[in-house]
């Protein structure tokens, strides 16, 4: 098969830099709706590496129609096998393509939530014991989410996805080191005032390791600290429905108030259980290729200038205890074109306007990112300063 040397370029990066493939190792290649040659590139790329590749496919419409039939009784087996088969592997790598992100919107959302809570183990399992990445793919449906045509997002996409991330290393470790060194955060903007405590949480940089696109420094509130309220300005869609203009506000860290252009929906997903209205992640993203939303979180997370505030599941490394089977991060970006906004750590201006304020963090800055030879550098070699891995929920 002849295969587009871009498919291979990734591949490499993924099965060398993000998962880093050791001899012997097990892989599985879990591909939903994706082309045959990125799985075979993949394929060739863990036996490259001289690890064993396992390949899973997945059809979304397929998925859609076992889920409306989602009993207990189906999915507990289920889950038990795909958690035995999940404990057999050393690395996991997931590559998500859509033809349709809203296919299962009219699924009801009991089920959803019943799936969700039976395969959770599975998740977490995979979060906590392997090694993995997870990366959406370029199909017609993101191009149209993205209102670009389908060869230039493809182009925009490959451009992203291969970025040197090494260039993020030293802006990353010194926003890591200074948000762990810090008690106090306020986040000030359009509709936006919010106070919480990082004290103690610590923070992980993601530069390439775990989700790719990538490009964020994450954190999480001390669980009851939050205060204030907060307008996100980036579309969001999460269990198959979009939502727009989400509005959230905050007592003694709980969401107490909760609207948006669907806010039943929205306050239905809030209740699915206790820890589902506390938030479990804050983070900071940098990216300089994403500028603007497109209702796929794995990019948008990670748009320059932007920071999520996630409700649900906080992360076992960087986290505040909070326990829920959904984490959803919502995006709220502060650059001049989307009405600004400033972040301040224990009182000192961090970054105004989406562009970082002390010198150490300004190689955050698009500029500097921006600033090498190739904006579509090869894969990066693994360094022994690489930043820390992240892990991932629902999201991934």
């Amino acid at each position: 098969m002849i295969i587009d040397p871009r498919y291979e370029e990734l591949a490499a990066g993924l099965t060398s830099f993000s998962t880093e493939l050791r001899k012997g190792e097990r892989v599985l290649i879990d591909a939903f709706d994706v082309p045959d040659a990125i799985v075979i590139a993949l394929v060739r790329a863990a036996r490259a590496q001289g690890a064993h590749p396992y390949v899973q496919l997945h059809r979304a419409r397929i998925t859609r129609e076992l889920m409306l039939g989602a009993e207990a009784a189906q999915y507990e087996p289920l889950a038990r096998v795909e958690k035995l088969r999940m404990e057999d592997m050393d690395a996991y790598i997931a590559l998500r393509g859509s033809d349709n992100i809203f296919e299962t919107a009219d699924v009801p959302s009991d089920r959803l939530q019943l799936v969700s809570r039976l395969m959770k183990p599975v998740l977490e399992h995979r979060v906590n014991k392997t090694k993995w990445v997870v990366l959406r793919w370029p199909t017609p449906a993101m191009a149209q989410q993205a209102s670009m045509s389908t060869e230039a997002f493809e182009d925009f996409y490959f451009r992203v996805c291969t970025l040197d991330y090494r260039r993020m290393i030293p802006g990353m470790a010194a926003l890591a080191k200074l948000m762990a060194a810090t008690d106090r955060v306020h986040i000030k903007g359009p509709g936006t005032d919010l106070r919480f405590s990082i004290k103690g949480i610590g923070a992980k940089e993601c530069g390439g390791q775990r989700n790719i696109p990538d490009g964020e420094v994450f954190s999480c509130p001390v669980k009851d600290s939050v205060e204030g309220v907060i307008q996100y300005n980036a579309p969001t869609t999460y269990l198959g429905t979009s939502f727009d203009n989400v509005r959230l506000g905050f007592k003694r860290g709980k969401i107490v108030e909760a609207t948006a252009n669907n806010t039943k929906r929205l306050n239905e997903i809030l209740d699915s259980d206790a820890g589902a209205r506390y938030i479990g992640e804050f983070a900071i993203g940098f990216n300089p290729h994403i500028l603007e939303p497109m209702r796929d979180i794995l990019f948008d997370e990670k748009i320059a200038g932007s920071f999520h505030f996630t409700p649900g599941q906080a992360y076992e490394d960087c986290g505040n205890g909070n326990r829920s089977q959904i984490h959803w991060d919502m995006v709220c970006i502060q650059r001049p074109e989307y009405g600004g906004g400033e972040i301040w750590f224990d009182g000192k201006l961090v970054r105004k306007d989406g562009l970082f304020v002390p010198a150490a963090l300004q190689k955050l800055n698009p500029d500097y990112l921006l600033d090498t030879p190739s904006k579509a550098a090869k894969p990066a070699a693994k360094k022994k300063s690489a930043p820390a891995k992240k892990p991932s929920a629902a999201k991934r």
